[in-house]
């Protein structure tokens, strides 16, 4: 998208080009955590944040996983609604906040290791966000594990409204 002017998530995370390459997943892991605790809490990883595509990682440690010895529901729920979260909030207009609508989510397989959320939009549908100040989109996002194995699929549907005072 040629006119595609950065948002206030964008400009943040710009700034990061002033701190030297080796430390900007650091500082960039700070800056989101901080935007979103809980994110911190269970220690998300943001490996890749661009306008179209967004990919986070979780660690299988001891404080996100389950009774048998993987990362919890509730932490592979966290991972995928981040990542399509952190790409909606790529995208939406300054005036308007992205809020989740509704969420799919179906276990396949158990997973193995570390897992990875990579969510994405279209060309069409970040120009749809620019468009108005009120919609809604559904993102797709892919959770894989160490093995390289899918163990969920998972569907998000996020809205964006006007972030001023309600009419």
């Amino acid at each position: 998208m040629s006119d595609h002017k950065p948002n206030r998530l964008e400009r943040q995370l710009e700034r990061l080009t002033e701190v030297p390459a080796f430390a900007r997943p650091w500082f960039r892991n700070v800056v989101l955590r901080r935007a979103v605790p809980f994110t911190g809490t269970a220690g998300l990883d943001f490996l890749e944040m661009g306008a179209g595509r967004v990919e986070i990682g979780i660690k299988n440690e001891k404080k996100v996983q389950n009774h048998i010895g993987g990362v919890h529901a509730s932490a592979m729920n966290l991972l995928a609604e981040t990542a399509t979260g952190m790409v909606v909030g790529m995208n939406v207009r300054d005036d308007c906040i992205p809020l989740a609508k509704e969420l799919k989510m179906a276990f396949k397989k158990r997973a193995t290791g570390a897992l990875r959320a990579v969510a994405t939009l279209s060309d069409e549908q970040r120009a749809a966000m620019l468009a108005s100040d009120k919609g809604e989109v559904t993102v797709p996002v892919t959770v894989t594990d160490e093995a390289g194995v899918n163990p969920v699929e998972c569907e998000f549907v996020w809205a964006w409204i006007p972030s001023g005072p309600r009419k």
